[in-house]
């Protein structure tokens, strides 16, 4: 092919496109570029390619060989002067020039989309080999190549085969078929992998892709997400199962969660929160979700009325920060009628401790029996005396007037009477109120503290009844308190001295509870410095008579009645019944009875007594007779004294052992003796 030696006159902007357009041309030589003025673009391009440049045509002449000249001045047609030289005017050059600077646009649009393209595919994750029909590679993207160790350069042009001995994609250019999430062996790496065929317009396939990744990273990815899943319903369901209630919003105030409690509290369901703003449930107040929001700083203790019962709560918020960026805020709402109801049941446990001013003496203790009169005595004489007394005896027996007595008739008569029920209260409460605790003990304590009831009963006598039923815990403190004359508050490790006397009550076999593991001996002993028995109302039944009478004006005097007497048939029946409920079980009898008789009437007859006993049987109208003919009362003394004198004989005539093992002490065995068992001398 003979080549064609052109010189172009005009290095303007035109000139210069052509020189860039005629020079990528197979045929043609540019051997000049002609322009008078020296500057002209053109001149500049042409020597950088190491084309000659002239100033007039009349120096091509001789100098350079030239078949065609281009005018490309835009001036009127001009000769070349030159012989044998064509020229192209300028009107050709313009179409030419058109077309050459299409060209530059086509191939600059070309290459720019194969960049995006390249980029794209470059960018993605996953790895991506393509092939043409003839199986050689014609894409190899920058994830194929971390994922198979090879560069880009090693694969592309080269045979798929070559490159990937296992690869499936030439029987996708064979069969055409696709495989989709095929596993495969990639050298050290197991992929996933999709293989699709490429087809032209008329369907004719011209190539195969291959999408793949690796399956490790694909089961990471599955079980990140289902751990994020498993923590977002674990998140859940912790929210939902709380029974605070929460509110959360998001960043722009819209409601994204609530729980079971937050409706329970506001009556406001998921429907009527989530999704709305954040002020759709404020009966009263401002929102503190959107001030959060705004402020990105928690907030406390703000009280509003919320939902449509305008409920008066005390919410705390604050703000959802992730990696610093704001996504939101939370609420905690506490309803306040609910907290004064805690306060209110708090206040009535503590009600439970009743702090008293000792109201009864010994004069209010009713009865002349020998056992009642020995009990009495054995108080008086304690009262003179700051020992710790033990009352022991069954329940309602009396034992709370024995301290109210001992402490009257004490020198501490001045000082506070405190009475503490130990069986009414928790454990963890009733160490706090004996002790007292210090600020910040538990949640919930009080500002500054709480002094015990040790301390306020310091310089008087404080009452513990029940005292068998405190934990081993308590116990332990306890014994501090009477061995140390000291107690340490909950929270705090510095000792406070105290001057208490302690009366301790109880209704429980402590020695037996020694024996089970479930009381302190070393406590016992400290507790039983003066241990004085109460008897029950069915070892005194000469009392009886003198306790009805003594009732029966108590209740005159509350009930406003008038009542006079009891029937001798009535006194019969209540001296037949045993009473196991003491005298406590005695004053609800006489209570009942009083308050069935008619206002007009004065004497308690039987049909005025409810049923006696707890499942209400009724005690017979007379002494109910053994074989014998003899009463109850009768029976039973013989049979106390039969007791009595079986220990004495089974311990050797040992008052001390058989007043343990009988469960009582040794100064109400010696009364008991007295009363029952007069031939004593008769026993050894």
């Amino acid at each position: 092919m003979q080549m064609l030696s052109i010189a172009i006159l005009g290095a303007g902007q035109r000139g210069t496109a052509l020189v860039r357009a005629l020079r990528q041309l197979p045929g043609v030589s540019m051997v000049a570029v002609v322009d008078r003025d020296s500057q002209a673009p053109g001149l500049a391009v042409a020597r950088a390619e190491g084309i000659p440049v002239f100033t007039t045509v009349d120096e091509l002449e001789g100098k350079v060989p030239v078949d065609i000249l281009v005018d490309a001045t835009g001036g009127e047609q001009v000769s070349s002067g030159l012989p044998g030289v064509s020229v192209i005017p300028a009107q050709a050059v313009e179409v030419l020039t058109s077309l050459a600077e299409e060209h530059d646009r086509l191939i600059e649009r070309l290459l720019r989309e194969t960049r995006e393209k390249e980029t794209v595919i470059n960018s993605t994750h996953d790895g991506m080999i393509a092939v043409n029909e003839r199986g050689e590679v014609t894409i190899f993207n920058a994830a194929a190549e971390r994922l198979t160790g090879l560069a880009a350069a090693q694969a592309l042009g080269r045979s798929v085969q070559e490159v990937i001995p296992n690869t499936r994609l030439p029987q996708i250019l064979r069969t055409g078929r696709s495989e989709l999430n095929q596993r495969q062996e990639m050298g050290q790496v197991t992929i996933v992998t999709n293989r699709v065929p490429v087809r032209d317009e008329s369907g004719r396939i011209i190539g195969a892709v291959a999408v793949f990744r690796d399956i490790g990273e694909i089961e990471a990815l599955a079980e990140e997400i289902t751990n994020l899943k498993r923590i977002k319903l674990m998140l859940e369901a912790i929210i939902k199962s709380t029974q605070d209630a929460i509110s959360v919003v998001d960043e722009n105030g819209r409601g994204l969660l609530i729980n079971a409690a937050y409706t329970r509290l506001t009556g406001l369901s998921e429907a009527d929160i989530i999704g709305k703003p954040a002020t759709v449930d404020i009966a009263e107040g401002e929102s503190m979700h959107l001030k959060v929001l705004k402020t990105r700083r928690p907030v406390r203790n703000v009280r509003m009325k919320v939902g449509p019962g305008r409920r008066d709560v005390v919410v705390h918020v604050a703000p959802i920060l992730v990696d610093g960026e704001l996504k939101g805020s939370v609420g905690v709402i506490h309803d306040l009628s609910e907290m004064a109801r805690l306060t209110e049941e708090l206040d009535r446990a503590k009600r439970l401790i009743r702090r008293l001013e000792a109201k009864y003496t010994f004069d209010d203790i009713v009865g002349q029996s020998p056992s009642i009169l020995a009990a009495v005595e054995h108080a008086r004489r304690a009262a003179d005396t700051p020992a710790t007394v033990l009352l022991r005896g069954e329940s309602g027996t009396g034992k709370e007037l024995f301290a109210h007595a001992i402490h009257n008739a004490s020198a501490r008569r001045s000082g506070q009477f405190i009475r503490v029920n130990c069986a009414a209260l928790t454990d963890t409460l009733l160490e706090s109120e004996l002790f007292g605790y210090v600020e910040g003990a538990f949640t919930g304590a009080r500002k500054g503290g709480h002094r015990g009831l040790f301390e306020e009963a310091s310089g008087g006598t404080i009452f513990l009844d029940e005292i068998g039923e405190i934990s081993q815990r308590l116990q332990a403190k306890l014994l501090r308190v009477l061995q140390e004359k000291e107690i340490i508050r909950v929270g705090d490790n510095k000792p406070i001295s105290v001057d208490v006397r302690v009366i301790a009550a109880t209704n429980v076999h402590l020695e037996l509870a020694i024996e089970r593991g479930t009381f302190r001996e070393d406590l016992y002993y400290r507790l039983n410095v003066v241990p004085i028995f109460v008897p029950p109302l069915r070892h005194r039944p000469e009392d009886l008579s003198a306790l009805v009478e003594h009732l029966l004006r108590k209740y005159n005097q509350e009930y406003g009645r008038s009542v006079e007497a009891v029937s001798p048939g009535t006194m019969e029946q209540l001296a037949a019944y045993h009473w196991p409920g003491n005298i406590r079980e005695l004053e609800n009898v006489i209570s009942r009875a009083v308050i069935n008789l008619r206002f007009n009437e004065t004497t308690v007859t039987e049909h005025h007594l409810p049923p006696l006993g707890r499942r209400g049987e009724v005690a017979a109208a007379a002494p109910v007779p053994a074989e014998d003919g003899r009463p109850l009362a009768q029976l039973l003394a013989e049979r106390e004294r039969q007791i009595i004198v079986s220990a004495l004989k089974a311990t050797g005539g040992n008052k001390t052992e058989a007043a343990r093992r009988l469960g009582i002490s040794t100064r109400s065995l010696y009364y008991k003796l007295e009363r029952l068992v007069p031939d004593l001398n008769g026993l050894a």
